[in-house]
């Protein structure tokens, strides 16, 4: 594959669309697929055919606005349609070139404002089970220049100028780490993707292997060639069969094309990828943990150093990132380094993709730049709290996150600013809950988590989760003392200070988090026997003694 072939190629698709007046996209990710937007595709490719309408009926992936689905997207008019069933089918096809269906409008408001499509650039647009569609709309061009006009090094020098960090949650430096690998004397390399996202109310690398995985093919391949490595793995867990199915697919797609395999691109840079399946251990996120589990050993985390830069997979050297990360490697390399440093903070450059999720009027999928208030993606994009409730607090970066209250709204997200609030960038998660969430409650709820996922390696976590379990146990029961909460926070520093691995290591932040902001709910539990949010059901006999 050289670039006229690639011209050729995003010529034909673009040839191929103009045979058609319309095209309406359909949204067919996990969220949209559940509620048969298959069926919805039919119909309409179906009523098109019926009407003699130039209609190109393509399937795509998640849109976003995933509390509006099932989604349809339609061109050139620029339409979303919301709510969309199998009936509206004919309807939709006859206001083509005409007067929407104003029935189907979903009311999205401010969804779309202050959003920056990098990673999701191609949503709603492409069909993600078909290579040439990404190739149409620049898809592997960053490859191809890589290998033809720059080296390994001055891939690097990009990737490090872009200031991109690490989208999985730790934040450590992109460039940083693929210039550690590169450096290192092996004569195999590997590139790992981890895809094992187990965070509670998460769903942003699911979205992208199902929307776009070329794109994260590419981002692979680019960075095997900047340090040297000739064979990558794709860790997905196996909950997610829609972004297998479609990754298996895009990798055949991609060896086909020649941008797998021997001699990629006509040159001797040699690569390929084979896709993993974990089985659901939230542990196996952690990169050693991974690595074992590759080597069909259990997910259990070793201790670092060496770390897998050095010693990974099979004792060789391995560079791992996860799936939001390799998908902004291709734009960076495409346009530049400083393009991207250019969106976001000072020290949290380009843009993070978060799922919107919990007590809030519009949850999806969005990507804003970095130093984005919480009040404008919870408030704006969001719609802010339903039902006429309060504003209580937001939960990032999963069970490894905080949750932060009101007082923090106008906080910029930021790797920094978020770790000093008491809280973590994560993978993306952000549940959003109101005055009915009792917090206690919540910590309760990430700690049990934490507890059943635990590998049980190392004592602090696998004894020290159960102990903090049944203590937050004893306060939601209105059963426990003051004594009990010292302890509480005893093993919360003793736990994050002495685990393994990152799951024991960050399991006391939720519960830091509501002692440092809503310690009150603690208190009222304790002092008063009672549960401010009335959630918790406290024990009879406490209630009792207190009386």
């Amino acid at each position: 594959m050289n670039t006229e072939e690639l011209q050729q190629i995003a010529a034909g698709g673009q040839e191929e669309r103009d045979k058609f007046d319309y095209e309406v996209n359909v949204c067919m990710g996990t969220s949209c697929l559940s509620q048969h937007s298959d069926r919805i595709r039919d119909a309409i490719a179906k009523e098109a055919e019926a009407c003699g309408k130039k209609c190109q009926v393509r399937r795509t992936g998640c849109m976003g606005p995933c509390a509006a689905g099932p989604m349809i997207l339609v061109e050139p008019a620029g339409k979303l349609y919301g709510h969309v069933r199998e009936g509206d089918a004919k309807d939709i096809v006859e206001a083509l070139g005409g007067e929407p269906v104003a029935r189907l409008d979903p009311e999205l408001g401010s969804y779309f404002e202050g959003q920056n499509f990098v990673v999701l650039e191609n949503v709603g647009h492409i069909d993600p089970e078909k290579i040439d569609e990404y190739i149409a709309r620049g898809g592997y061009q960053a490859l191809l220049k890589a290998l033809t006009e720059m080296n390994p090094a001055s891939v690097i020098e990009q990737i490090s100028k872009s200031g991109l960090r690490g989208r999985g949650g730790g934040g450590y430096p992109t460039g940083l780490k693929w210039d550690t690998v590169a450096k290192v004397k092996g004569a195999q390399k590997y590139v790992i993707c981890n895809g094992d996202e187990g965070d509670p109310g998460a769903f942003m690398d699911r979205s992208v292997l199902e929307s776009d995985p070329q794109r994260v093919i590419e981002g692979m391949a680019i960075a095997a060639y900047a340090i040297g490595a000739s064979k990558g793995y794709i860790y997905v867990r196996a909950e997610y069969p829609l972004a297998v199915q479609r990754l298996t697919m895009a990798l055949r797609e991609a060896r086909r094309r020649g941008f797998l395999g021997n001699s990629i691109c006509e040159t001797q840079f040699n690569f390929d990828i084979d896709i993993r399946l974990g089985a659901g251990a939230f542990v196996c996120g952690e990169e050693t943990a991974l690595i074992a589990s590759i080597e069909g050993k259990r997910g259990t985390p070793r201790p670092r150093p060496p770390y897998p830069a050095v010693s990974g997979l099979w004792a060789d050297p391995t560079l791992i990132n996860n799936v939001e990360t390799f998908a902004n490697v291709p734009p960076i390399i495409r346009h530049g380094g400083e393009w991207f440093s250019s969106m976001g903070t000072a020290r949290s450059k380009g843009t993070k993709v978060f799922a919107l999720t919990g007590k809030i009027q519009r949850t999806g999928l969005v990507e804003v730049p970095m130093g984005m208030t919480l009040r404008q993606i919870i408030f704006g994009i969001g719609g802010g709290v339903p039902d006429g409730r309060k504003f209580k607090a937001v939960q990032t970066g999963g069970p490894s996150g905080g949750c932060m209250p009101e007082e923090h709204l106008d906080l910029s997200i930021s790797y920094d600013a978020l770790i000093s609030a008491g809280s973590m960038m994560g993978s993306g998660g952000m549940i959003v809950m109101d005055d009915t969430s009792c917090m206690v409650s919540v910590a309760r709820f990430f700690m049990e988590f934490c507890m059943t996922e635990s590998c049980g390696k190392c004592v602090p976590c696998r004894a020290g989760t159960v102990q903090m379990f049944e203590l937050l146990t004893k306060i939601t029961k209105g059963e426990a003392t003051h004594r009990d909460l010292d302890r509480l926070t005893e093993l919360c520093e003793v736990v994050g200070a002495t685990s393994l691995c990152g799951l024991g290591q960050t399991a006391p932040n939720p519960v830091l988090s509501t002692l440092r902001y809503f310690k009150h709910e603690y208190l009222a539990h304790i002092d008063e026997k009672r549960c401010p949010a009335g959630v918790c059901e406290l024990s009879p006999a406490a209630v009792e003694v207190h009386a």
